[in-house]
């Protein structure tokens, strides 16, 4: 039974270590807030784990056995190591296409983009026209503005295809300009809890809470949603500076 939980520790330390080391540097790279919570990756994340840090040494403890010849011992191993490695490539693949590349203000809405939502021939343009704050692979989350092109065709264009499901003018960088030249269109377009329909009447009862909590008015036009693959989360601006203060979970 020592030789069992000797090699079951060991395979639990390698497999935690290399799972805490591709989700750290993911995280710290691209998925701080909000983004490892609008991403949805916490689903990912514990899949891997599943696989990687229970599955994986739960094996190895099974087959084990100080009596099996030690060629055949490590013909076992080898093969949960490769189903292990194979099953966290294919994680951290997903997350790294998946990381998010830009938090957005367009059209009345705070909204994130993920490197997979930039196709490679927007980001080819976004790269010659807009090079300032066009994505490279190394690129870091960037709050950005995306407003509509101001040549009507070309913007009912754009709106006609993100209506479709096709793409919108968030996902194409030739169209962004630095945060800052948003901020007026933001605190024209700040609403109140109540014009909030993105979030239900019980969770919009939560962030107003939460705003008495930071200081701020539950009953003026404070806010905005900002939305992912997960619940919606509700921007608190500060009227003052039209900075975001506060990034709220109704969950």
């Amino acid at each position: 039974m020592n030789f069992r939980l000797k090699a079951f520790g060991l395979h639990l330390l390698g497999s935690a270590c290399l799972l805490a080391l591709a989700l750290g540097s993911l995280y710290l790279g691209w998925y701080r807030w909000p983004g490892w919570y609008l991403a949805g990756a916490l689903t990912i994340a514990l899949v891997m784990a599943g696989v990687d840090v229970v599955i994986g040494p739960l094996l190895t403890l099974v087959i084990a056995n100080p009596k099996k010849p030690r060629r055949e011992l490590a013909r076992d191993i080898g093969i949960i190591v490769v189903v292990q490695l194979i099953a966290a490539g294919y994680g951290i693949t997903t997350l790294w296409n998946g990381r998010p590349l830009y938090y957005t203000y367009s059209e009345k809405f705070l909204e994130m983009v993920q490197a997979q939502d930039v196709s490679s021939e927007e980001a080819a343009l976004g790269r010659k026209l807009n090079p300032d704050l066009a994505p490279h692979w190394y690129s870091l989350p960037r709050w950005i503005y995306a407003p509509l092109p101001k040549d009507a065709q070309l913007a009912n264009k754009i709106a006609s295809s993100a209506f479709a499901g096709g793409e919108d003018v968030i996902d194409m960088p030739r169209y962004y300009q630095p945060w800052t030249n948003g901020l007026p269109d933001i605190r024209q377009n700040l609403r109140s809890l109540k014009q909030m329909t993105q979030i239900g009447k019980k969770d919009r009862e939560v962030v107003a809470q939460r705003m008495r909590q930071l200081g701020f008015p539950a009953d003026q036009a404070l806010v905005l949603p900002m939305t992912g693959k997960e619940k919606p989360l509700v921007a608190v601006v500060d009227p003052a500076t039209t900075k975001i203060a506060a990034l709220i979970r109704v969950d």
